[in-house]
């Protein structure tokens, strides 16, 4: 999942991971969107052993108002939005993330992330059902509730 909405891109050059005042973060529409979103899973009865997410306060704060089970950081999920050079990496260290995981797993990461692991962009709040594949992800359908 990407996380909800949180207006503007990328983030501020004096980033500090822990410190949400130095982050892009979600506004209330954001908030009201990751709600909407735990509350049309539980609705149908989805709820998942455990929700990773990156250690930025937005795809935390997604994580914890989605409500699905329990918020557990996972650093190979953070944004490399502004060092492409760890791209490779994070995805293969996110890949064997996901296959080493039993259980109903939900991740809640970035869009470049997203896009590295599944070749297909997201929108805030958008949700990639996927099934790893060969060197990717394949995408069985998505699921969006707008802001």
């Amino acid at each position: 999942m990407r996380h909800a909405l949180a207006p503007g891109t990328g983030d501020p050059p004096d980033l500090t991971i822990g410190d949400c005042s130095t982050q892009r973060n979600l506004d209330e529409r954001g908030r009201a969107q990751a709600r909407a979103i735990g509350d049309a899973f539980r609705e149908r009865g989805i709820v998942f052993d455990r929700v990773l997410t990156s250690q930025w306060c937005r795809t935390r704060e997604t994580a914890e108002l989605l409500d699905l089970g329990p918020v557990v950081e996972a650093p190979t999920l953070n944004s490399f939005f502004r060092d492409f050079s760890t791209r490779d990496q994070q995805t293969a260290e996110t890949r064997e993330l996901i296959s080493g995981s039993e259980g109903r797993l939900m991740l809640v990461t970035h869009q470049v992330n997203i896009s590295a692991l599944t070749g297909q962009g997201t929108r805030s709040g958008e949700v990639l059902v996927i099934r790893l594949s060969g060197e990717g992800a394949e995408v069985l359908g998505s699921i969006l509730i707008q802001p």
